[in-house]
């Protein structure tokens, strides 16, 4: 008798391709016991009939060997512990966010300081700023005021962060990246 499980959507995603009991349609296949032991190359009846005697699943583990290997195992338990990794792999993963600072061509050196000030913070929480000049109608004729700003941003900052990407006129925006220094 085999066993069927609920499968999850997110264990879905992750062995879509894993074929398990009557979905292996080889004729022959090179079995692996469920201690680990190989078995040799048997029929998939066979095998079947081996994973129904002791209530667990026959799952192919290796589809593009000749022949394809299979294992007699607990198919639920072997998911659970494949999403378990994948939690655990996500867990560890560092999520690099951007965030960004807005500034005219019209600001001023006190607000160039506020926002350089809310960039440090950014920056000593391990965030990547985004700092866009933005130019509007008749102002990006005049883009080298966009490149003073930022030169005199990055002198503020430079303390807590570098210059991952330089200063770059893209459209109307003048767009440059900082990244938190490394200790």
């Amino acid at each position: 008798m085999c066993r069927s499980f609920k499968v999850i959507s997110e264990v879905k995603e992750y062995k879509k391709d894993c074929l398990i009991n009557e979905q292996i349609r080889e004729k022959e296949i090179r079995l692996i016991g469920d201690d680990g032991e190989a078995l040799g190359i048997v029929s998939t009846k066979e095998a079947m009939d081996i994973a129904e005697e002791k209530e667990l699943d026959l799952v192919m583990i290796s589809p593009n060997a000749v022949p394809p290997v299979c294992k007699v195992m607990d198919y639920g338990k072997y998911l659970y512990e494949q999403t378990k990794k994948v939690k655990e792999a996500k867990k560890n993963q560092k999520v690099v966010n951007i965030k960004e600072i807005r500034l005219s061509p019209t600001i001023e050196e006190h607000d160039i300081e506020i926002k350089a000030n809310r960039a440090k913070q950014f920056l000593q929480e391990e965030d990547k700023v985004k700092v866009t000049v933005r130019f509007r109608g008749r102002e990006a004729d005049y883009s080298y005021k966009g490149n003073a700003i930022l030169d005199l941003f990055v002198s503020k900052v430079g303390d807590v962060g570098i210059i991952e990407k330089p200063a770059k006129l893209e459209g109307r925006n003048m767009i440059l990246i900082l990244a938190p220094k490394r200790a």
